[in-house]
């Protein structure tokens, strides 16, 4: 006898970010490519009425997410257009909710591993300093949830969960110096 397939349907959750990243660029001429890591605490999250069982809700959460990236991109005067791509990672939480009262009745945490590509602009504002806007999309696939405690919704049910990520990102950098003397007129 198989299991009954009940989709709970899609949905978007919201929320934002705070995190901070370090990386190392190079400039060949007008070219810049650079490697980047990024960490973020995030508070992403998503709640939904179970369709077949009003009783009960299921939360989705991102509540971490972390990047690691190559760039390539074309600099000039004090601005630099860039694509990035690489690999990103996600913490999650899922609960299934008691809807009367919101007490978390199961839950499932897991970390994701997913492919992230991603496009910026960023601008030196003043010596050492620069500002950017960068967009990125995770693709971090799906993954089966099972729970510390029997599924109270139906008894042995699966909860897979679909999960991208697409983020806008304002960023304020420091470069440090180099090696040897600075070089006046580049990114």
């Amino acid at each position: 006898m198989g299991a009954a397939i009940l989709p709970a349907g899609c949905r978007s959750g919201s929320g934002g970010i705070v995190g901070g990243q370090i990386g190392y660029r190079w400039q060949f001429s007008q070219f810049v490519v650079g490697l980047e890591g990024q960490g973020d605490w995030a508070n992403l999250s998503s709640t939904q009425v179970v369709p077949f069982s009003t009783g009960f809700s299921t939360r989705a959460k991102v509540d971490g997410i972390g990047l690691f990236t190559g760039q390539i991109g074309y600099a000039w005067n004090a601005a630099l257009l860039y694509l990035k791509g690489g690999a990103a990672v996600t913490g999650n939480r899922f609960d299934v909710l008691n809807s009367v009262n919101g007490v978390s009745l199961a839950s499932a945490s897991s970390t994701r591993w997913g492919g992230a590509v991603g496009v910026g602009f960023e601008y030196g504002f003043a010596p050492n300093w620069s500002v950017g806007a960068e967009y990125d999309h995770l693709f971090m696939g799906h993954a089966n949830n099972s729970f510390s405690v029997v599924n109270p919704v139906v008894a042995g049910a699966l909860n897979r969960i679909g999960e991208d990520v697409d983020m806008v990102t304002i960023r304020f950098n420091y470069r440090f110096g180099g090696w040897g003397a600075p070089v006046a007129a580049r990114y």
